[in-house]
């Protein structure tokens, strides 16, 4: 699928989900690890600067596809923990047909331990996974609906709800001191 097409679906998801802006780094698909990773830095620097989150979510570092794992460097390179930088909580999220495909030969391995209940936004994830027409597949495969919805609720199972979302806690960082060195 052309880079193209997926921007039209990323715009178009983004519109379901209500996002306020979406932005792109004109990086080269599936290329990541061809582009100097400070290139990559601070265009994520950039983002930060711009948004000014105190949560960031990125991919997980053990996932198949280089882009992610490069991503999440990247990502984390531009979250350290300095004075003045915002970011608290930094967290991975598995990606369907990336992070078990990998079988755990890339370290570190997806283990997640925060979770988040999506049962009552589960259709909306369906609906804008079905909205990336290059993406989504049949099953048995990853990217199905039937496999997503299944993720959903045996992640949801692990922690006694229906539903839910697993993310791996990268960092973390609380109290007043953590407040003070960020000038919150």
């Amino acid at each position: 699928m052309a880079v193209r097409e997926l921007r039209d679906d990323a715009r178009g998801v983004a519109g379901m989900l209500g996002a306020k802006s979406l932005v792109f780094g004109n990086m080269p698909d599936n290329r990541f690890d061809q582009v100097v990773l400070l290139e990559i830095v601070k265009i994520v620097e950039r983002w930060i600067r711009d948004v000014d989150p105190e949560v960031v979510y990125t991919h997980h570092p053990g996932d198949l596809n280089i882009d992610h794992r490069v991503a999440f460097q990247a990502v984390l390179t531009a979250t350290r923990p300095v004075p003045g930088c915002r970011v608290k909580e930094l967290y991975s999220f598995e990606i369907a047909s990336s992070t078990e495909w990998a079988f755990q030969q890339f370290a570190p391995v997806f283990k997640p331990n925060v979770f988040e209940e999506i049962t009552s936004t589960l259709d909306l994830k369906l609906q804008c996974l079905e909205r990336y027409r290059g993406e989504v597949r049949s099953f048995p495969h990853p990217r199905s609906i039937d496999t997503v919805r299944a993720v959903a609720h045996r992640w949801g199972s692990a922690v006694g709800i229906p539903c839910a979302e697993a993310f791996e806690l990268v960092r973390s960082v609380r109290g007043e001191a953590a407040r003070d060195a960020s000038g919150i």
